[in-house]
């Protein structure tokens, strides 16, 4: 799946971002967590990102987030790519919070704002499936 993203970066049909980095997180990073909610509870301020350490990094998850949509208003992206499980990316399942290995239903930072700003986001499996409409 990876190749099949690498060759659409590669023609110009695909661009490659991690919201994370974008808004200032270091690589590599401690895993974090959404605590109290899911990404579109953390955009309307009623939840926070912590990582493991228990510091909060709420505040950079948003501003990637915020990056990555103006990404994708400057590319005109009519489909959005995202990594499952992320808190920044989760589509549809994200970790509970607890750093426990516990998914829960919901949707990431990133994921919440983009679906929120009328974008179509679908995670990296249903793209490698091609099980996804693409209007």
């Amino acid at each position: 799946m990876l190749e099949k993203i690498q060759k659409l970066a590669g023609e110009n049909k695909a661009v490659l971002v991690c919201p994370e980095v974008m808004g200032g997180c270091p690589t590599p990073r401690e895993p974090a967590e959404i605590v109290f909610g899911t990404g579109e509870d953390v955009l309307d301020g009623r939840a926070k990102v912590i990582d493991r350490s228990g510091r909060e990094v709420t505040e950079l998850f948003v501003e990637g987030a915020y990056k990555a949509l103006e990404t994708a208003r400057k590319h005109n992206a009519t489909l959005i790519v995202l990594k499952e499980n992320s808190p920044s990316c989760g589509s549809g399942m994200i970790y509970d919070g607890h750093f426990s290995g516990n998914k829960i239903p919901g949707e990431g930072v990133t994921a919440a704002l983009l679906r929120r700003e009328g974008f179509k986001v679908i995670s990296e499996q249903e793209f490698a499936s091609g099980a996804f409409d693409i209007r």
